[in-house]
């Protein structure tokens, strides 16, 4: 099924050349020799060409799988009908849908999309806002797709009772324009509804604002409840060492009251400096993105009250204090597509195409699947990873977080010096000093629907409407 609904085109041109009149006077026109024509040179409007089963260029012949065996089709050949000039287009779709029903059932849609629109660059490179010059900017330009065409997939090519057309695609040589989702980039989901295709996430880095525990630091900060073992956090346990005990003696905390402050600043805000690589995503009627991200919190200052058996039968309260080093944590983001809002077409092409069966179109990424398919050849700058609110710690991860200071303070004991029973046992505090984390099994952290900071659009239209 193809449903356009709403579709305004604001500018539609061929930029290919120009006359000032056209007509034969065919009492001037002169024989020419083969010799002369073959030194005669010209381009043609449109052009045509075969990439048959056999060739290297046909990709979908040499098609693998995840494990490496040849899954393509070998009958398949590829013809291509293009146009030798620059198509440029500014259009606005209210409602794209393609390939709803059928075989996908009720209300189900390969590609379903809200607010479409298509234009150039405007000033988007550098603004992006609801200005009248930004609005002006991108209103007045154009797409640009140089030499557009139409391919068609053709099974059995050299024998005329089985032939048959398997597929369509359209895309051009290059496309320079920006391509956009939805009303606005916002907290809510817009724009894309569910997507048949293949897009990649540029890499990009961000900060992420982590809830941390305890009173802050900064004047005026808002104190927050202390990490207390009570609320279901695992015990610590260690060991501490060593002049006077012949082997280390072991710990196991009965009760804590910890904070855990930004060690830079005192803030009971922590940081986190995120890294997303670049990444694919792709499928068949997604709605949502998993991207794999890491994190790697800056040092945290961990201080507080420690209640603690040691030797079994000797009780601790006492103060501790030290620094959690180098606590790297695993992301995983759940983003819904309704948050991807932009693509810049920077000279690479979209393509999209329709198939009734797994083909894989020369040029082309991926495997287009059966259905419609749409590919972005550029990866999308969603920019920086920067929450507007901030992320609590899950308890597994404090947990794991726990069991690794505890490993680490069975491998290295606290450090009790020569005078062991005074400092350790007596003494005021249980010094921690520096842990680190490094080699530790990383915890694991879930974001979801992030609003992403690149992502903002002006509207494709004048005035103060979202969409036209």
């Amino acid at each position: 099924m193809f449903k356009i609904k709403s579709l305004c085109i604001t500018l539609f041109s061929f930029s290919i050349f120009s006359v000032s009149s056209v007509y034969a006077d065919f009492s001037a026109l002169q024989s020419m020799s083969d010799e002369q024509l073959s030194e005669t040179t010209g381009q043609a409007l449109m052009s045509l060409s075969y990439i048959a089963p056999t060739d290297a260029a046909n990709l979908e012949a040499k098609r693998k799988d995840s494990a490496g065996n040849i899954i393509g089709a070998k009958n398949i050949g590829f013809y291509k009908l293009g146009l030798e000039a620059e198509l440029e287009l500014n259009a606005n779709i209210k409602k794209l849908q393609l390939g709803c029903g059928g075989v996908n059932g009720a209300g189900n849609c390969d590609i379903d999309i809200d607010n479409l629109s298509l234009s150039g660059l405007g000033n988007s490179a550098t603004s992006n806002t609801n200005s009248a010059s930004d609005r002006a900017a991108r209103v007045g330009s154009s797409a640009v797709l140089s030499n557009p065409f139409m391919e068609f997939a053709i099974k059995n090519p050299n024998s005329a009772s089985t032939r048959e057309v398997v597929g369509i695609n359209l895309s051009s040589e290059k496309a320079i324009g920006l391509l956009t989702f939805g009303q606005e980039n916002s907290s809510s989901k817009n724009g894309i509804n569910s997507l048949s295709g293949y897009m990649k996430v540029a890499a990009t880095t961000g900060t992420a604002l982590v809830n941390g525990f305890g009173n802050s630091l900064i004047s005026g900060e808002a104190s927050r409840r202390q990490l207390i073992q009570s609320d279901g956090y695992n015990a610590i346990n260690g060991k501490a060492c060593c002049a006077v005990f012949i082997i280390p003696i072991n710990f196991v905390t009965t009760s804590y009251n910890l904070n855990l402050r930004d060690k830079a600043t005192g803030s009971n805000i922590l940081k986190g400096d995120l890294l997303l690589p670049e990444q694919v995503i792709t499928g068949k009627r997604i709605n949502s993105a998993a991207l794999k991200a890491s994190a790697l919190v800056r040092d945290i200052d961990l201080s507080g009250n420690i209640i603690a058996r040691a030797l079994g039968v000797i009780n601790l309260d006492k103060e501790t204090s030290g620094t959690i080093k180098n606590l790297n944590v695993d992301v995983n983001i759940n983003e819904d597509l309704g948050y991807f809002h932009k693509a810049s077409l920077n000279g690479t092409p979209a393509s999209l195409s329709l198939q009734g069966q797994d083909l894989q179109w020369p040029g082309n990424k991926s495997t287009a699947a059966k259905g419609w398919w749409l590919e972005f050849s550029n990866p999308i700058d969603i920019g920086k990873i920067d929450p507007t609110d901030r992320v609590d710690i899950p308890k597994a991860t404090l947990n794991e977080v726990m069991n690794q200071v505890s490993d680490y303070l069975q491998d290295k004991p606290v450090q009790c010096g020569s005078l062991a029973l005074e400092n350790c046992l007596f003494g005021s505090t249980i010094p921690l000093k520096d842990v680190d984390l490094k080699d530790a099994t990383r915890p694991n952290m879930t974001l979801n629907n992030l609003q992403l900071a690149k992502q903002d659009f002006t509207p494709n239209c004048y005035g103060t409407l979202k969409f036209c």
